[in-house]
This record gives structure tokens, C-alpha cells and sequence, in this order.
């Protein structure tokens, strides 16, 4: 890459030129997000409305929210608003039906009690993507048409997941404009030199600007929400930044190590650049291959929404390595001596970019050594805490948070304000029952033939119908149903149960697990019918069951994946276990605090937000694997350098002081720099972003300043020279991956 250099920066010009022409396209790639769970329920009756069989049934149920503060329903103005809504709404692609406020009849009061609220109930045909796709236009169809009569507002999932979207994408945007100058800060300081500074910075947006690129291409046969774009800039920047300054770093002091001659400065650098590339170049591959190898744990769940998540983090670790060993190095080699252009003065130099440094003078490596006087007491008084703070996770709970608090300025948010207060908050988010004939042919028969063979025979049977009036009959005097509507198609009856209580509670949870677990298997003994539950809420009870039930097994993948890689690369047996136990340790004290604060609410004025008493359904998850592979990210550094000098000395506690010297600095700046960046998106509205944004920056705040700095030493320490045994035997069966 050094030596082809000019050719090296002209092909990713050329690259990056693309990706950013593709970059502002992306967003009319993304979709909603997806939280429906393979062979689930929820998805089986997705499937079924988008058969034959249930033609004209859509598959989703949104609401046009009418309001005028001095207009009634009753007047010609509003009414004249009302009419020119709907006539424009039902002239539009993908809208089945559309309700009239004023011909409504039955269970569901579609005009409020003081007669300035009005609803119409809109039923979206196509798939979860084409819905998404259309909501916009619609959006705006119908606030045109609304004139001065009454306001109208569209609001429902794929409504407010389209304007959470914008409102997640403005949340990352004002988080960057946050974190970047004080990563630009920490930087300088870490390094000494302004554009030794703005390398990373650099570096980060080009492998940022390559994933949107790749992101864009797979968008084509892949589904990707704003928020996992949201997430994957917040890595990419963060890992970018950090890979980068770790090369940096290694570079500058190798090159400070190499007698100057003016007349080979380019083959100086080049060769700073190959010696780089050989031992931290290396290390941060070996960082990426168990970001990657974490991550890919969570395919065992058949969801989509964990499959996006490891696609477009993957993405985003694949570009940025990329970018760290290709252009990074063609750029070293370029710049060679100039790296160190805006030096700071010499007291604020790393003492590795001097040509002066001395090995052993560091303030770094008398830490070390101060630890290790005392490593007993060091590593139980920073263990201790660390399991008392994993303690809350005992009472995880999860849910599904729409992010309703976020959306009160947008269309679809105001929509659901005004449905809310006159109709119940449940309104917004129907759960859509699917009551089909007892299978012809036995009880294993599928149920997508059963609408087929309804519709040979062109009609419902008596079973179906007798179905629906009992379910109708048994939730009529639940507390959390509000008014229910059915319609019969060939394939069976559709039921759209609408609650009184949120969507996103754990009141409306109940009543899908009711319908499930009491109901339907009741009607099935008793009527002979087959009762499905689907619908947002049904999609976010199925998503929380699956990540409950696979968290084990994910964790387990997680931690034997990692154990058997450091294995292989360490040549140790008993770092890797200490390696996997520290790491366990700070990610479930992060998760533990993370209960603490967002799901039982302690903090939630200072941070905020306020609490829904669960916390996301796919985060923890995504947060123990993705924690799990960037904690390692500093492990796999700082352990490499301390095997470097042990392999030269034998001698332990020279290793662990000489890697602590080394790497304290860069470490402690790339923490710092990730934790500004990650640690930035607490401000933002949507609580899913505070979330994540405050695991991430809190568990590698714990994780370079408590584990590093303090636990790593320690133990390394106590095990002493046992840290680096390796049986012979196994030793002869494992790969060999050399340092040089």
C-alpha cells in the first residue's frame, strides 16, 4: 500500500466520490423497522392477509385523526374538510378502505364526546416495505386536502415509524455535530500533533462513507431502518477513529525509532508504515474478526430486526478495516515525517513519538508497577462493585417503546395526541385476530391452505363465524378492549380488537397473551377454529419472547466464540478465561445499570426520559454482543503488546509495565474519543438512541479505566508467569499466528 500509494489514493478517491453521490439516496432506501420474529404468529398472519384468500384485507390498520378547535364535527366547514380527506386518502396506491367518521356504527365511537375529534380508519394494503414506502406521500396527500375546516393527521405504526425515522436521523445528526470536536480534542491531546489529529477523523468518514455505500446496494434485497443507520454511523465513527488511532500511534513511534536521512524519508516511511501494519495493523484485524464473530451469535435468532443489526454493524467493521489497511497506510506513507505537523510542545508529546523516548521512564508504567504491589487488593476492590452493579439484571424486562414522547412535533405524533385524549391511546395500534376453519385434513395441515380451501368452497362455514362471536363475547368485558369490528373473507374472519390502554404497555401485552394462551386454545377445543393473533403489538410480544428465549444460547456463542479466538491467537489458556470473565463482568455491570436507569427509572429527570419500565427488546442483546467484541477491541492491544516483550524477556512483570506504558495513553484516547461519541447520543429524543448511546460510552468508560488500567495488571500479576502456560499437546493442534 506504501510503496503504490499514488494509486492507492486516486482508486478510493474515485470510491468515496461514488459512495457519497449514493449517501443522500439511502434514505429513500430505508424502511421501518421490523420487528416480526420467523414462523412466529404475528408473521404467519401477515402472510395470510397478503394471500388470496384475504383480498382487500390490508395489512395494516392506520387512522386519519380529524381536529378543529372552534369548528364541531357537525359544521359544513369540518365536514367539508372530512370529505375532501377521505376522497383524496382512498384515490391513493396501496389504500384498501377507508372509513366515514359519520356512517360509523357499532362498538367504536369514530366522533368524540365534545364533537371537535373525528377518526377514520385507514387499511393499508402491500407489504411492511411498500407501506413505509407510501407513507410520506400519503402524509402529505392528506394534510393538503385537509383545508381549513379541521386539521387531519395519518398516524398509526407505519406513520410513526416513518416520522421516527426523520426524528432519529435529526437525533444522530446533532449527536455528531456534539462528539466530533470533542473527539477532534482528544485526539490532539492523545497524540500531540494536529494532523496526526485529523487522520482518524479522516479515515473514520471515509469507512463511513464506504458503508452507506455498501448499505445503499444491499438496501436492494435487504430491509434497514434510520435507527440501525443511526447505530452503524455511531460505530463506524467510534471503531474508525479508534483503529485508526492505534496505527497512528504505532506508526509515529516506529518512525521515531528509524535514523532520520533526508534522501530516504520515503523509504523511512514506508518501512514505519510495513512495521505498523505488522504488529498493530495485525492486532486491530484480530479486534475486528471478534467484533464480527460476536456479532454473527445473534443469527441464531430468525429475526429480522437482529438480522439487519449484524449485517449493518458487519458492514460498518468490514469498511472500516478496509479502509485502516489500505488507504491508511497509503496515507502514512504520504505524509510520512509531516504526521507530526501542529506539534504541540514537547511536554505534551507521547513519550513513544520522541526520538528521545527511553524505554521504562513513563508515568504509565509506574502505574502499573504501583498496581501490581497490591494486586489482591486492587482486583476485589474493582471486582466487587462491578458484580454489585450487575445485580439489576435480574429484573430485565422487555418491551417494545414506539417512541411517542420523541414524535409530539410530528405529524403522526400529533395525530395520536388528539386520538388519545378522545378515544384512548389504544386506537393507533388495532390487534389484528385471524379466525380461520379447523384444518380437513388433520391438525398439521397448514393454515395458508386452509384460506384456499375456503375460497373452493366460496363461502365461511358456521365454525369460523360461531368462532369470532365467542371471542367477541369473552373480550367484551375486558377492561383493556374498547370496541371490535370483524369482516369475513374467503380465507376466514379477520378481527380487529381495538384496546383502550397504550401500545406499547405491558396492559396491551397481556391482553395478546390472553387472546393466545386462554382464549384461543379454548375456542379451538370448544368451537373447532384456529385463532392467530397479529399486528404491531403481537410482533413486539413475539420479538421479547424470542430474545428471552435465546438469550442463553446467544451467550454462550458470544463467550465460546471469543474463547476459542484468543485461544488460537494468544497461545494461552489461561488469558483468554480471564480475558472472557473481565469482559463478562464490565458488560453486566453495564447492563445492570442500564436496567437501573432506563427500565426502573433512577435518573431518568437528569438524563431526560421517562421510563416505560422495560427496556427494548432487541437491545440488550445487541448491546452484550456488540460490548462484548469493542471491550475486546482494547484486551487484544494491550495483551499483544505485553506478549511482544515477553516473548523477548520471559519475564512477566516487565511485559505487563511495558504494556501498560505503551498502550495506556492511546487506549485511555480512544476510550475517551468513543465515549464522547457514543456517549453524545443521550441527547437524543428517541429513548431507543439514549439507550444505546449511554451503554455503549458508560461500558467503555468501565471497561479502559476499571479493567485496564486497574484489573488487568492486577491479575496479570496474581497468575504470574502461568498467564502465558499452554499445553504442548494443544499447542501442536493450534493455528500459529505470529507477530512477525
Amino acid at each position: 500500500m506504501a510503496r503504490h500509494r499514488a494509486v492507492v489514493l486516486l482508486s478510493w478517491s474515485v470510491i468515496l466520490l461514488v459512495c457519497a453521490a449514493l449517501s443522500p439516496a439511502l434514505k429513500q432506501e430505508l424502511s421501518g423497522p421490523d420487528y416480526g420474529v420467523d414462523g412466529s404468529q404475528s408473521s404467519r398472519v401477515e402472510q395470510l392477509l397478503e394471500s388470496p384468500s384475504f383480498r382487500g384485507a390490508g395489512g395494516e390498520q392506520d387512522v386519519i385523526a380529524f381536529y378543529s378547535p372552534k369548528h364541531s364535527v357537525d359544521q359544513r366547514a369540518y365536514r367539508a374538510s372530512v370529505a375532501r380527506v377521505l376522497r383524496a386518502a382512498r384515490s391513493q396506491p396501496g389504500v384498501e378502505r377507508v372509513s366515514n367518521p359519520y356512517g360509523a356504527r357499532g362498538s367504536l365511537a369514530h366522533i368524540s364526546a365534545d364533537k371537535h375529534v373525528a377518526a377514520a380508519l385507514v387499511t393499508l394494503g402491500g407489504n411492511a416495505r411498500e407501506r413505509f414506502e407510501r407513507i410520506a406521500h400519503l402524509q402529505s396527500v392528506i394534510a393538503a386536502a385537509s383545508g381549513a375546516g379541521a386539521q387531519a393527521w395519518l398516524t398509526g405504526f407505519s406513520p410513526l415509524a416513518s416520522d421516527l425515522a426523520q426524528v432519529e436521523s435529526a437525533d444522530g445528526e446533532r449527536a455528531e455535530a456534539i462528539g466530533m470536536p470533542v473527539a477532534l480534542v482528544a485526539l490532539i491531546l492523545a497524540l500531540g500533533a494536529l494532523t496526526a489529529a485529523i487522520v482518524p477523523l479522516l479515515l473514520a468518514g471515509a469507512g463511513l462513507l464506504l458503508t452507506f455505500g455498501l448499505i445503499y446496494v444491499l438496501a436492494a434485497i435487504l430491509k434497514f431502518d434510520a435507527f440501525l443507520v443511526t447505530v452503524v454511523t455511531m460505530i463506524g465513527v467510534g471503531i474508525g477513529i479508534d483503529y485508526t488511532l492505534f496505527i497512528v500511534s504505532r506508526f509515529r513511534e516506529e518512525l521515531a525509532r528509524l535514523p532520520a536521512d533526508p534522501r530516504r524519508e520515503r523509504r523511512r516511511a514506508s518501512h514505519a508504515v510495513g512495521l505498523a501494519l505488522a504488529t498493530s495493523g495485525r492486532t486491530i484485524i484480530y479486534s475486528g474478526t471478534i467484533v464480527a464473530l460476536s456479532l454473527m451469535s445473534l443469527l441464531v435468532i430468525r429475526a429480522p430486526i437482529f438480522q439487519e443489526f449484524v449485517i449493518g454493524i458487519l458492514s460498518s467493521v468490514v469498511c472500516t478495516l478496509t479502509a485502516a489497511l489500505t488507504l491508511l497506510p497509503a496515507v502514512l506513507a504520504q505524509l510520512g515525517p509531516r504526521i507530526n505537523a501542529g506539534s504541540l510542545p514537547e511536554r505534551l508529546q507521547p513519550a513513544d513519538a520522541k526520538a528521545s523516548a527511553s524505554e521504562g521512564q513513563g508515568g504509565w508504567r509506574r502505574w502499573a508497577l504501583a498496581v501490581m504491589r497490591r494486586p489482591m487488593i486492587v482486583a476485589v476492590a474493582v471486582s466487587l462493585p462491578l458484580v454489585v452493579a450487575m445485580v439489576p439484571m435480574l429484573g430485565l424486562r422487555y418491551g417494545i417503546d414506539i417512541g411517542l414522547p420523541a414524535l409530539s412535533g410530528t405529524p403522526s405524533g400529533r395525530g395520536a395526541q388528539v386520538l388519545a385524549r378522545s378515544f384512548g391511546p389504544g386506537i393507533i395500534g388495532p390487534l389484528t385476530v385471524v379466525v380461520t376453519d379447523p384444518p380437513t385434513t388433520g391438525g398439521h395441515q397448514r393454515l395458508d391452505r386452509v384460506g384456499a380451501e375456503g375460497k373452493a368452497r366460496g363461502k365461511r362455514s358456521s365454525a369460523a363465524l360461531t368462532g369470532v362471536r365467542t371471542l367477541e363475547s369473552e373480550l367484551r368485558g375486558d377492561h383493556s378492549v374498547g370496541g371490535m369490528t370483524d369482516r369475513s373473507y374467503t380465507g376466514g374472519v379477520l378481527l380487529s380488537v381495538m384496546p383502550t390502554v397504550p401500545v406499547d404497555s405491558s396492559a396491551d401485552y397481556a391482553l395478546v397473551q390472553r387472546i393466545r394462551g386462554d382464549l384461543a386454545p379454548s375456542l379451538l377445543a370448544r368451537e373447532g377454529v384456529v385463532v392467530l393473533v397479529g399486528g404491531a403489538v403481537a410482533q413486539a410480544v413475539d420479538v421479547s419472547n424470542v430474545t428471552s428465549a435465546k438469550l442463553p444460547l446467544v451467550v454462550v456463542l458470544t463467550l465460546g466464540i471469543a474463547l476459542i479466538f484468543l485461544l488460537v491467537m494468544l497461545r494461552s489458556v489461561v488469558l483468554p478465561i480471564k480475558a472472557v470473565a473481565m469482559n463478562v463482568l464490565a458488560t453486566g455491570a453495564t447492563l445492570g445499570l442500564v436496567v437501573l436507569i432506563f427500565q426502573d427509572g433512577h435518573g431518568e429527570g437528569l438524563i431526560g426520559f421517562s421510563s416505560p419500565g422495560f427496556i427494548q427488546s432487541f437491545l440488550p442483546l445487541c448491546i452484550f454482543v456488540l460490548l462484548f467484541g469493542l471491550s475486546m477491541d482494547y484486551e487484544v492491544f494491550l495483551i499483544r503488546r505485553m506478549q511482544e516483550t515477553w516473548r523477548k524477556t520471559g519475564n512477566n512483570r516487565l511485559a505487563v509495565a511495558s504494556g501498560v506504558e505503551h498502550t495506556a495513553r492511546p487506549i485511555s484516547a480512544a476510550a475517551a474519543i468513543m465515549v464522547a461519541v457514543f456517549g453524545s447520543f443521550v441527547t437524543a429524543n428517541v429513548l431507543e438512541l439514549k439507550e444505546f448511546g449511554f451503554a455503549l460510552a458508560l461500558a467503555i468508560a468501565l471497561d479502559a479505566t476499571l479493567i485496564r488500567l486497574l484489573l488487568v495488571p492486577a491479575l496479570m500479576s496474581l497468575f504470574g508467569a502461568r498467564n502465558w502456560w499452554l499445553p504442548r499437546g494443544l499447542g501442536r493442534v493450534l493455528p500459529r499466528f505470529e507477530l512477525d
